[in-house]
């Protein structure tokens, strides 16, 4: 036997299986590095600018929201579940952005995903007329927006058999998705049945609140705030809460000049006093869980809304009337609506005011003991949620871009509420833009305009009586003209 030749041959086979080995080993690691970029990537959409990060900035609510080509797809697949599209929502949307306002958008996991944040509620548009240009204002209560039709549709899809990759895929493409083999597989496998699997269970928790006839519809610009908490948050069997506690919807607040409310009785029933903990349940209501919010994006936004001004009015005003009506609100407003007032922030029992008081009763001590036991063992947990004894007299800041008024949104303009309550508009419509410079508040008396039907407000209904504040009833026409006129400057 040869042993020169057999060793050299052995020499050669180990040389081919290391040279194997290693491009094997290359490719692995390629393969590895390629598909952990692709699947450990959590990025969100950053923005320096501080208005610009308020409005399409992430809290990390993504994932809670169906992913960005699946959100995209739903009014396409399903135009019976929501005629008019997403416009129909009464979404806030600007030029250069293929989100509305509101929304977020971060990489993650090999796919984009969608968020929400806190202008999905506190952000809104003005226009002097049908036609002109809407003017987007941060801070503003978005009294256009619809979120229960929303959430409503996004679980009506996913009842729907249609919901299917093999039919969702197709539209996704259409709309200009470019799905390699592996998102393929990511959107069949995983993405689009965790989705449907998701908004399922979601609607399986909110049933009791949006697909029960008994709990009047929330309507655009409104929200019940505390109802969804006790249901997604803390787990309570909502079938089993009384229909009268399940009846809390108010308008949107603005959240600007944040600053001398510090300290000071927040929310409509002044049920708390510290406003990073206020921002912090208000996170909540995006998706984010006391696990994933981001405190640094929060605080960024907290530090901001603190200084952030109330917003100018932005059509003419008449200085000479306004004028007459400045000693009128300084004798019969500022004393309950002015920093230094001896009533502002106190609250009045719901008995005195006279207001509706189904958002009062919607907040109950009980919630109070079980909102203690979010964000349990960390420094942020909850400590100033209190049950109140009325509703909270707030400032007035901006308080031309704050209507409809009262705290269910349940009089749609400054002049009506100081009308008696015979006199104030039993029904309107919510949801429109353009502005009645006269009354001070949004045109109310049109149902239906450029394709968007608005929200017929019932004020018989209950949680939406607009009874209460009979405070300046009894001036004269001219008195209170000149006093609404004042008021646009505040």
């Amino acid at each position: 036997m040869d042993t020169t030749t057999t060793g050299n041959t052995g020499t050669a086979g180990r040389t081919r299986r290391r040279v194997a080995a290693i491009v094997t080993l290359a490719v692995v690691v390629g393969a590895g590095g390629y598909l952990g970029r692709r699947f450990t990537k959590n990025e969100p959409e950053k923005y320096d600018d501080i208005v610009e990060h308020y409005k399409y900035g992430s809290l990390n609510s993504e994932g809670f929201s169906p992913p960005y080509w699946i959100w995209k797809a739903l009014p396409v697949m399903f135009p019976d579940l929501l005629p008019g599209g997403y416009d129909s929502l009464g979404f806030t949307w600007e030029d250069g952005h293929d989100l509305p306002v509101g929304f977020s958008k971060r990489r993650m996991t090999g796919y984009d995903a969608l968020g929400l944040n806190c202008a999905i509620c506190h952000a809104s548009s003005v226009r002097e007329t049908p036609t002109s240009k809407e003017m987007v204002i941060a801070g503003m209560p978005a009294q256009t927006f619809d979120i229960e039709g929303y959430f409503r549709f996004l679980m009506n899809c996913a009842t729907d058999q249609r919901f299917t990759p093999a039919a969702m895929i197709p539209v996704m493409e259409s709309l200009g998705a470019k799905l390699d083999p592996i998102d393929e597989l990511l959107y069949t496998y995983l993405l689009i049945p965790q989705t449907r699997m998701g908004l399922l269970r979601l609607r399986s928790r909110l049933v009791p609140l949006l697909f029960d006839d008994r709990v009047p519809s929330w309507g655009m610009g409104r929200v019940d705030t505390f109802n969804p908490y006790k249901a997604i948050q803390l787990n309570y069997p909502m079938d089993q809460v009384p229909v009268v506690e399940r009846t809390g919807a108010a308008d949107f607040p603005q959240i600007w000049n944040q600053e001398p409310r510090e300290g000071k009785y927040l929310h409509w029933d002044g049920n708390n006093n510290s406003v990073a903990e206020r921002n912090l349940g208000a996170a909540l209501g995006t998706g984010v869980t006391p696990v994933t919010l981001d405190h640094e994006a929060l605080d960024r936004i907290t530090a901001w809304l603190f200084k952030l001004p109330p917003p100018k009015y932005p059509f003419a005003r008449d200085a000479a009337l306004a004028g007459k009506g400045a000693p009128i609100y300084q004798q019969r407003c500022a004393g309950c609506h002015e920093v230094g007032g001896a009533e502002t922030f106190h609250t009045v029992p719901v008995e005195v005011i006279g207001t509706d008081p189904f958002r009062f009763d919607s907040y109950t001590y009980d919630l109070t003991v079980n909102q203690a036991s979010l964000y349990a063992g960390t420094k942020y947990r909850f400590t100033h949620w209190h049950k109140s004894d009325g509703y909270a007299n707030q400032l007035l800041d901006g308080i031309w871009a704050r209507a409809p008024y009262l705290h269910n949104g349940s009089v749609p303009s400054l002049r009506d509420l100081l009308e008696p309550v015979e006199k104030r508009p039993k029904v309107f419509y919510r949801g429109n833009n353009v502005y009645d410079q006269a009354r001070v508040g949004f045109v109310s008396d049109v149902e239906e305009q450029n394709k968007r039907k608005f929200f017929r407000y019932d004020t018989t209904v209950a949680g939406n009586a607009n009874t209460g504040h009979l405070y300046g009833v009894d001036l004269s026409p001219e008195q209170k003209d000149a006093l609404v006129e004042y008021m646009k400057s505040l």
